[in-house]
Formats: C-alpha cells, structure tokens, sequence
C-alpha cells in the first residue's frame, strides 16, 4: 500500500521531536543490547582457552550447517514443532524488511519505502504476520494445553510469546490504523488495495465500525501509539534477548559452525603430566572451557534432550536440560561476582545486585522409589528440579559448589553416555563430556565416587578386569574356543615365534574373554571369520582392558595407563587390522587410542562391520532359513558414536526367514540398554531400571528374537526379559549368533 498520513496534521516540531526520541530509545536499546552481550561474553572468557581445532568446521560441513540452521534438521524430528520453529524463524527474516517500512513511514508521514512490487510486498508482510501469530498461539497450545512434559510452564516460558504476540498484532493495529488515517477517497483503488493488505484492510473496517472514523484525529491518535508501541516491543525484545534462553538466536548458530570435527562423544585428553595444573577435570564452572560454556547460551530449553534421556525417562534426577540451564544460571551469576558486572539490564530489574544471591540445589528432592510400571515418563524428573533449583538469598555465588549445589553427585553417577541428548540437541550442545569432566574431578582429586564403581576400576587396576578375575585366566576362552568349535585361536606371540603373522588381530575384550554368556557370541564369531578363510588370532595374556569403564568413570590416570600399554603390546606385532565383538572397545580403540600414539593407519572393525563385508563379498553365506521375529536393539556405541547402524540389519536381511520389527524407538533415536558410561558395574537405585524399560519398549513390537550386537546389551536385555517374565517366549541374540545358526545350520 502506498498510503500517506494526511498532511498538515502534525507540526513540525513534533515530527522533529519524533526523530529525537526515536533515536534515543534505539541507542539506549541498542547500546543495552550490546552490553549484556559483551557481559556474557565475558563471563565466557572466564573458562579455559577452548581448543578450537576440535570444533573447526570440518571440510564439507557448511552444508551440515545450512541443513541444521536453514533447515531445521534436528528440530524436524518432531515435526510439529520444527514446522512451527520453521515459520518463527522466516517469518521474522521476512518481517525485518516490513519492520523497516513500518519505521519508516512513522518518522516520514506514512511514505513507504521505494521498494518495487509494493502491493505484493505488503501481502507477503500481511500473511507472515498472520503465520507468526498462529505458530504463538500453537506454541501456547502445546505448552497449556497439551502439556508436553519436556516444556516448562510459568511466566518465564510464556514472556516470549507474549513478545512475539505483542509485535505481531501492534503491526497490524499499526497498519490498519494507517489506511484509516490516510483515508484515500477513490473507493476502487481503496478496494484493489484491500486485496493486497486482507488483515488490516479487515481490522481497518471493524475499527471504522467500533466508530474510528476515516482521516479523523481518533485514527492518527490510533497510528501514532500502535507505532510506538510496535517500536518499544520490539527494541524491548531486543534487550531481553540476550537475558534469556532466546539468545540461542545469536549463540547457536556459532555453536552450530564450531561443532566438534572429531567423531561425537571423543573424549578430550587431560595432560597428566602438567605439573603446574591446580586441579583435573572440572570441580569448578571456570574449569570448563569457553566453548563449553558457550553450549550453556545456546540452550533453547525446547527438553528435547531430557525428553529421550534414559535416566530422565526411568524417574533418576539427572536431566540434561537442566543440567546445562543450572550451569548457566551458576556461571551468569558467578561470573558476575566475579566481574562486578550485572548480567541484568536495566540493572536491578530481574535480581538484586550481583554476589546478593544465586541458585543452589537447595528444595526438596523426592526419594526415588521403584516405578510401579516399566514404561517411561520424565515428568517426576522435570518436577524436581524445577522444585530442588532455589534462589537463595545472601548467598555468595563464588562460594557455590558446583558439585554438590548446581550439579549433584546423584546426577552425574545417573548417566549413561549414550548421547541421544546430543542426538536430539537442535544446538548442537554437547552434554556427556561436561559430565564426564565433573566425573573425573570427583574421581581424580577427591576420590569420590560409588562403591560398586570404585570396586570396579580396583578389580581393573589390578586384574584388567571389572570383577577382578585372575588376570592369567584371560586366556582360558582360547581353549575353550577349541574344545566347543574345533578351532584354535593362535595368539599374536605363538605366531610370531613360528615365524608366522595373522592378517586380522581379533580383540576378545573382557566380556568376550571372562563372561561366559558372551564367549558364545565370540565362539560364533571365530567360526564365522574362521569359515571365511580370515587370518586371525588374539593377543591372549598380553591383553588388557580397553579402559572405556575406567575412562567413562572419570579415572583417566588408569584408562592412559591401559591404552599405553595396550599400544605398546600392538606396536610389537605390527597390528594392521582390529576387529572385536565389544562396541565400548571398538570405539575406543578406533577413536580415542590414536590420540596417545595408536597409528591412524590401524583398521579397527566392530565384529557387524566386518560380518556384514564378508556377506556382501559371498565369502558367508547364509543359507539355513531361521523363522524368527526379530527386532533390533542398537548399541549406543556402535550406532551414534560410530553412526552405524546398517551392518547389523544387512546381516539379518541376508538370513532366510528372519523378519526385522524396528522399535518406535530405533537407529539414532534408540534408547539405551543402561550399561554404558560404567553402569554396568553400578547398580540403579532410582525409579525403573533402564534395561527393564528398553525391553519393554522391545516387547512391543512382538518379537520373537530382541538382537543386538554388544556384550553389555546383550547381558542387559537378558536381564530384562527375566526380569519382565518374558524369557520364556522371547530370547535375547547377539546378530553373530543368528548368521551363525543360518552359516551352519545349527
């Protein structure tokens, strides 16, 4: 609409005393915006340098980047929500440029600005506005109404929508009091106009019907406050932004291109021979590293990663939501003690000064008792904390501990690593490592951790093995191997003093070599690879724990001790090729080894990987039909750490009669056994068990076999049927055990 105030109605000086206060409010605003900003930015500055060649876009990343900001990948997951998110995030890109016609015309008498196509301009602005203001009252609708329980409710949550509302209808009060107030006597080019501006045309007509007549002083009164008020909302917004979880908008995307380049869940490496290091791990906020503190203001809050948490779903305190906003909250009001620089402006409005108070885990936490059901629900989860996470006044921020009152022990021993937090994160937040850093300042400097934990890393430290089992009987498997199959696994050194070298050096782990359930399934793979015609053999006596449990426990000190003495023993046989039946140790090997000395140069397989190739090349075949319902449990550590998921269902695909029934929760969004991150050697006294909760959600599919292709799940789903008094009709497989009944008709 090309539409001009009625000339003459306003003097001169008050058009000039216009462009004065227009520019005073924008520089205030603008100057406070960028206040907060550099305030957040400097409590930042208080973690440790990140190492940003970590987290350098990787070659070929930007496109990863446009699909999760541009695209919304990750928000898409939830379709609903993400197409709502879809049209906040255009529409506002779209309405910047109505925004600054909507300026512009208030300072210069309703002239618009010169832009070609005006007409369709302006309907594009009318039906975005429109858009907007439906995704409010959508998003409303599922925070009020539907209650998702991953939302938080409360005056907080709603601010935002009443911010966006507000904008969206002060935009069109503004512009249908305009064409009341320009008043245009050619009816027909009044009504060719309407076609184009169909929202405020409409409101424009019930305002002349509630008796705002045209070109009247009512109408340019109308124009004048609903101009204002669009103005102060939005630079209102604008401050607020940074001061809340909305600063996402800025932070995220940042976030997003310094993602981590090396593969997810790789742990960092902590120099334990830095002799002028105070402290390892992290025991406090400014021990984590300002890349790390800037996951803590990209946090939208959206509970996406509480909502799939094992732990947050079996009714355990820890919720990663919440942990990331408390780490917030602590260094927003730490960080400014320690500055003397409020987070809040204008100052005093949402706190008292800073170092007056600070949130603590101070309220009430339930005692957890057994889930009377093994289905899932965070809803008890998200309750205690917003119920346990307390203002406390006259409390000094600097002296909050942050295990112990932002984070509490209970929490970080809760976790399981399996990263479907960091899966499901639209920010790309990275939850486990910051657990496990406070994991490792526990462990490391104050000795604190669960009994059954700390039974296990001694049984590692002084037998390599979590139950403590005679460090010389990790070799009994071999012949064990041989009387059941017929095959003898040679080791490493007996072939080297033959004269001889394997092709493949197959890694029996401590499940496959200890735990008697789990020998079968490294028995079927020893005949599958031995059926094939691989060279193989074993290291014997000369292997040693991986050290993911003690890695994932916090105990760096004996994990580095494992690792190097594992390389050094691999360095001696000149190991090209590794495959092993554990995910835990697959990863560790392939992923995290190399950073002290393993050579990239090394193949390390999971056993599916390699089974799954050898099927592919006709060297196995599967040829024995087995009539079996089959539903897959992914391995965290074989799937989001490693992003491989097929291997194991190419297998099943290629045995006759067996049919795949995929889990609502499956692939990337699988939940976890329970067993991950040294669970499996802690025992679960909260809420359901996470195992017994998996096979229930495995059950549902009705299976007759629940596969999977680790050790730990395998225990873990076996547990679980027993427990669910399934065990009867159901059985719990590894995939190597099935191709191998299909190989060799058993």
């Amino acid at each position: 609409m090309s539409s001009r105030l009625a000339a003459g109605v306003v003097p001169i000086w008050l058009e000039w005393g216009r462009w004065v206060l227009f520019a005073a409010v924008v520089v205030l605003a603008v100057s406070m915006f960028v206040m907060v900003v550099q305030r957040r930015i400097l409590y930042m500055r208080l973690g440790a340098p990140a190492v940003f060649s970590r987290y350098r876009p990787k070659a070929g990343g930007k496109s990863d980047f446009g699909s999760q900001v541009l695209g919304h990948r990750r928000l898409l997951n939830d379709v609903r929500s993400g197409i709502m998110h879809l049209v906040y995030f255009y529409g506002f890109i779209v309405l910047q440029f109505g925004a600054a016609d909507l300026v512009w015309k208030g300072l210069n008498g309703g002239t618009p600005l010169p832009l070609p196509y005006y007409s369709w301009f302006s309907l594009t602005q009318e039906l975005t506005v429109t858009l907007v203001f439906a995704a409010v009252l959508y998003g409303a609708s599922r925070r009020y109404v539907e209650q998702l329980p991953r939302l938080k409710r409360g005056w907080k949550p709603s601010l935002v929508m009443w911010f966006i509302g507000s904008l969206m209808l002060t935009i069109m009060f503004t512009l249908a009091f305009e064409r009341l107030a320009a008043a245009e006597e050619d009816s027909a080019s009044q009504l060719v106009q309407e076609a184009y501006a169909p929202v405020s045309g409409g409101l424009a007509r019930v305002l002349e019907h509630a008796g705002i007549q045209p070109a009247s002083t009512a109408a340019h009164a109308g124009f004048e406050v609903f101009w204002w008020l669009h103005l102060l909302v939005l630079l209102g917004f604008l401050v607020y932004v940074p001061q809340s979880k909305h600063f996402h908008l800025l932070t995220a995307p940042i976030n997003l291109w310094f993602r981590r380049s090396t593969p997810p869940g790789r742990l960092t490496p902590l120099n334990l021979e830095d002799e002028e290091a105070e402290s390892f791990g992290a025991g406090k906020v400014e021990h984590f590293s300002q890349k790390q503190m800037l996951d803590l203001y990209a946090c939208v809050e959206c509970g996406r990663c509480t909502n799939v948490c094992p732990a947050a779903s079996t009714g355990k305190l820890l919720s990663p939501m919440h942990l990331i906003v408390k780490l917030r909250d602590h260094l927003t009001e730490k960080g400014a003690a320690i500055t003397s620089k409020s987070p809040w402006l204008p100052a005093g409005i949402w706190s008292t000064p800073a170092g007056r108070r600070a949130h603590v885990m101070g309220g009430v936490i339930p005692a957890w008792e057994e889930a009377p059901y093994f289905g899932t629900d965070i809803e008890p989860t998200m309750a205690a904390q917003a119920g346990a996470w307390t203002m406390w006044e006259n409390v000094n921020p600097e002296e909050v501990e942050l295990i112990g009152e932002v984070l509490t022990e209970e929490e970080l021993w809760a976790c399981t690593t399996c990263r479907n937090c960091e899966e499901r994160c639209p920010v790309g937040n990275e939850h486990v490592d910051k657990i496990i850093d406070m994991r490792r300042h526990l462990v490391l400097m104050e000795g604190r951790l669960p009994s059954d934990g700390q039974r296990a890393l001694q049984n590692i430290e002084r037998q390599s093995n979590p139950w403590g089992l005679p460090r010389a009987e990790r070799a009994a498997w071999i012949a064990e191997c041989e009387s059941r199959t017929g095959i003898r696994v040679p080791t490493m050194q007996e072939l080297r003093q033959q004269g001889g070298k394997a092709d493949m050096l197959l890694w029996a782990g401590s499940m496959g070599a200890y735990d008697m359930r789990s020998r079968r399934v490294l028995y079927d793979v020893v005949r599958l690879l031995h059926h094939a015609g691989i060279s193989f053999a074993t290291l014997g006596l000369e292997e040693k724990s991986s050290g993911d449990t003690a890695r994932r426990i916090g105990n760096e000190l004996l994990f580095q001790e494992l690792c190097r003495e594992n390389i050094e023993t691999m360095g001696k046989y000149e190991i090209v090729h590794i495959v092993t039946p554990c995910p835990h140790t697959y990863n560790t090997l392939k992923n995290e080894y190399p950073d002290f000395g393993l050579p990239s140069s090394i193949i390390v397989e999971h056993h599916t990987e390699l089974l799954a190739r050898l099927l592919s090349k006709g060297l196995l075949k599967a040829t024995h039909t087995i009539d079996e319902q089959v539903t897959v449990h992914d391995s965290c550590y074989l799937g989001r750490y490693n992003q491989s998921y097929e291997a194991p269902r190419d297998m099943l695909r290629a045995i006759p009669g067996v049919t795949i029934r995929e889990m609502e929760r499956s692939r990337s969004n699988g939940m976890c056994c329970g067993a991950g991150g040294g669970l499996m050697w802690m025992e679960e006294d909260a809420g359901t068990r996470i195992n017994h909760a998996r096979t229930a959600q495995a059950l549902e599919v009705k299976p007759s076999v629940i596969s999977s292709a680790c050790p730990y799940c395998l225990t873990m789903m076996e547990d679980g049927l027993k427990a669910l008094s399934a065990d009867e009709r159901v059985i719990a497989r590894d995939v190597a055990e099935l191709l191998a009944e299909s190989v060799f008709g058993e």
